[in-house]
C-alpha cells in the first residue's frame, strides 16, 4: 500500500506526520528568527504560524500586512503576493519572554492557507484538521 492509500499525504492526508526536527533545521541553518502566531484580529482564530526576523518585522510595520520570513526558501515572504490572499496588518504584539510574536491581522479574502479546499479556495486557516489519536487527522 502506497504513503497516499494510507493516508499519508502531508497536506490532505490523514496520517499524522509531525516534523519534530523543524526547529533543530532552523537552528542548524543559522536563522535567526523568532515564531509568529497570525490571527484573525475579529474572530480570534489562529490562522497560521510563521516566522519572523528584523526584516520581516520592519516590513510589516512598513507595509501594514503581513510579511514573514520563509525558512525554508530563505528569503522574505510577503503573505499573498503571489495569491493575492494578503493578511492586513491591525497590530503587532510580543510575548512576555520577547521570544515569539503575535500579528493581529485580517484576510483580505477568505484565506490564509495555501491550500485549498476541494472546490478550490483557499482555507481560511492553516488548522483544518483534528488529532484523534496518536497516528491519525480527521477534518473539522
Amino acid at each position: 500500500m502506497s504513503d497516499l492509500e494510507e493516508g499519508g499525504d502531508l497536506e490532505e492526508g490523514t496520517a499524522l506526520r509531525l516534523d519534530w526536527d523543524k526547529l533543530t533545521k532552523v537552528g542548524l541553518a543559522g536563522q535567526r528568527v523568532v515564531p509568529v502566531v497570525l490571527q484573525d484580529a475579529d474572530s480570534g482564530d489562529v490562522l497560521f504560524i510563521g516566522y519572523a526576523n528584523t526584516q520581516a518585522l520592519a516590513a510589516t510595520l512598513e507595509r501594514r500586512s503581513a510579511v514573514l520570513w520563509s525558512t525554508s526558501r530563505d528569503e522574505l515572504w510577503h503573505k499573498g503576493a503571489t495569491s493575492g490572499d494578503t493578511l492586513d496588518l491591525v497590530e503587532v504584539r510580543v510575548n512576555c519572554e520577547q521570544n515569539s510574536l503575535l500579528y493581529r491581522v485580517r484576510p483580505t479574502t477568505g484565506g490564509a492557507c495555501h491550500t485549498t479546499t476541494p472546490d478550490g479556495r483557499a482555507r481560511p486557516g492553516c488548522y483544518y484538521r483534528r488529532v484523534t489519536d496518536a497516528q491519525t487527522l480527521e477534518p473539522v
